[in-house]
């Protein structure tokens, strides 16, 4: 089963999670993959969209290879794959040059995506923390952790595809995981979509400005 993109893939999801429809959520987005696929969710839901920016840390000479990922928090939190780091024969202080990279990044994004616009308030709220698929499940156990200083009361995890392994692990950290595919085999996880561009921060900024008038018309 392939989705023909990530609003679809939105749309599925946003129909098994039909039972948050009228509870105090809030639908938080991984950007930037994520957005489009949460942008639907939140519509069905009549809920608040936001992002939370988190970032893969990639093996220096194999960027797509994750050996951790960052978040933006009070102080930014780091989630290290130390099987990986070791494997690759990562030093510390490439890990730490590699992880200020991220953090820079997301300070810049930040800057982009909201200027003087504050983040949702999300304490004692249901939060659907929703990206576009996980892998190794680096960069959403990274936004879990950023959530979670946050105070909401669930979290649950949304995601059309993931590996068992990563859906395993992330049961354990939060309340619920909402999941439409468990393949055996997980491979990049744009193989699971038949359109699936790289977005930019033009996208982002269109979709959160759609959603927010969408918010006051409600």
């Amino acid at each position: 089963m392939r989705f023909s993109d990530r609003s679809e893939a939105g749309r599925q999801l946003a129909q098994a999670l039909e039972h948050y429809r009228g509870e105090d959520v809030v639908v938080l987005a991984l950007v930037r993959g994520g957005l489009p696929v949460a942008a639907e969710i939140a519509t069905h839901l009549r809920a608040p969209l936001d992002l939370v920016l988190v970032r893969k840390i990639g093996v220096p000479w194999h960027r797509e290879l994750a050996m951790g990922a960052v978040v933006n928090a009070q102080k930014p939190i780091v989630v290290r794959e130390e099987d990986v780091i070791a494997l690759a024969h990562v030093s510390e202080a490439e890990f730490e040059a590699a992880c200020e990279r991220e953090i820079a990044e997301i300070e810049r994004r930040g800057d982009v995506y909201f200027g003087a616009r504050a983040p949702l308030d999300i304490a004692n709220r249901i939060v659907i923390v929703v990206d576009d698929g996980i892998a190794t499940g680096s960069t959403i156990r990274a936004a879990v952790a950023g959530i979670k200083e946050r105070q909401p009361t669930k979290i649950v995890v949304a995601i059309p595809v993931a590996s068992p392994k990563a859906v395993a692990a992330l049961r354990g950290e939060v309340d619920e995981v909402c999941c439409l595919l468990l393949p055996s085999q997980m491979d990049a996880i744009g193989c699971f979509y038949e359109d699936f561009p790289q977005l930019d921060d033009d996208d982002v900024v269109r979709v959160l400005a759609a959603a927010d008038a969408s918010n006051e018309r409600g």
